[in-house]
């Protein structure tokens, strides 16, 4: 069974953070959870500990949270898994991310919080249309279906490596995404996947937004386009 490493960025999630973690160890998937503190000023950090996390910091910008933890990983880790730590995400769903991956069939696997269940009010229309349109603008350049800029989403670390990010604030998970652009020089496909991850948008007071959330994820997948990995973009 491959090692699983989840990253959660988080800035200022004192309440929810530790049913986060502690949801994400109860998968059993995740050798460790690593929370990189993103400048809180709250517990988050005290509260990611006592749940069993592994905590480091990193200057703000969502960006330089990913980088940190991904400096923090273990040396075996072979799957990445990203969630947020305001509760917006559901753990439980981590298999839809890491089977994929795990079997040899993709290398990045994205959720969709549109295709999947959401609590009404979790999304508003301005969010769902955002995510819509970027979508439709990546489809146009490189051939590839999103109908969501979600941040739960898992990569196989070597794939993630050949990225190189360079992103430093929410543009981290766009070029990713820009980056995943196939590339047929390496013989690499991105490839549509018919039964998507999909996870429940969780209501927490409207935070699963798309305007922070966007630019972040859809940098990431075109990363790894570029790349030329093959991948579950739903």
């Amino acid at each position: 069974m491959s090692k699983v490493s989840v990253v959660i960025p988080a800035l200022n999630e004192e309440e929810p953070i530790a049913g986060v973690v502690r949801e994400c160890f109860a998968t059993r998937l995740p050798d460790e959870v690593i929370v990189v503190d993103n400048g809180s000023t709250d517990c988050t950090a005290q509260r990611a500990r006592e749940a069993g996390a592994r905590v480091v910091t990193a200057p703000r910008g969502y960006g330089r949270a990913c980088a940190a933890g991904v400096r923090a990983l273990s040396p075996d880790c072979q799957i990445v898994v990203f969630l947020d730590g305001d509760g917006s995400d559901v753990p439980a769903m981590m298999n839809k991310l890491v089977d994929p991956i795990e079997r040899g069939a993709h290398d990045f696997v994205i959720g969709s919080r549109t295709r999947g269940q959401r609590e009404p009010g979790s999304m508003n229309f301005q969010q769902i249309l955002s995510g819509r349109i970027a979508g439709f603008i990546l489809r146009l350049l490189y051939g590839v279906r999103y109908t969501d800029m979600c941040p739960f989403r898992a990569i196989r670390r070597d794939a993630l490596t050949k990225l190189d990010m360079c992103e430093k604030t929410y543009g981290r998970a766009a070029h990713s995404r820009d980056s995943g652009k196939p590339s047929p020089a390496r013989g690499w496909q991105i490839q549509s996947f018919r039964h998507p991850a999909r996870h429940i948008c969780r209501r927490r007071a409207n935070r699963c937004d798309i305007s922070a959330c966007g630019p972040r994820i859809v940098a990431e997948a075109n990363a790894a386009a570029s790349a030329g990995n093959s991948g579950v973009f739903v």
